[in-house]
């Protein structure tokens, strides 16, 4: 059973920077695409970012502001989050195939 938890959610001002992790378990990472998705209430889920053993893709609305990384032996993935604007607030949500983690919440507001 793979499992994915999420961390390092917070509230920080705009122009700010975050760091989301996600511990991955019950999986042989090499073997996914792993991603991040994000929910703001009242609009519909927004995928940010994933990255394969060789690519990544960004949404163009976080493009040249958050990275994606994956450690393969420490069985994490992160999302650096930096430029950090009043919009990106959401649940942030990392997944891999149909699995996905419970979520973190990120708030941007001064």
């Amino acid at each position: 059973q793979v499992q994915l938890v999420e961390s390092g959610g917070g509230l920080v001002q705009p122009g700010g920077s975050l760091r989301l992790s996600c511990d991955v378990s019950g999986a042989t990472m090499a073997y996914y695409t792993f991603g991040w998705f994000r929910q703001a209430p009242g609009k519909e889920r927004e995928g940010v970012s994933c990255i394969s053993t060789s690519d990544t893709y960004y949404a163009d609305s976080v493009k040249g502001r958050f990275t994606i990384s994956r450690d393969n032996t420490e069985n994490t993935v992160y999302l650096q989050m930096n430029s950090l604007e009043p919009d990106d607030t959401a649940v942030y949500y990392c997944f891999a195939g149909d699995y996905w983690g419970q979520g973190t919440q990120v708030t941007v507001s001064s």
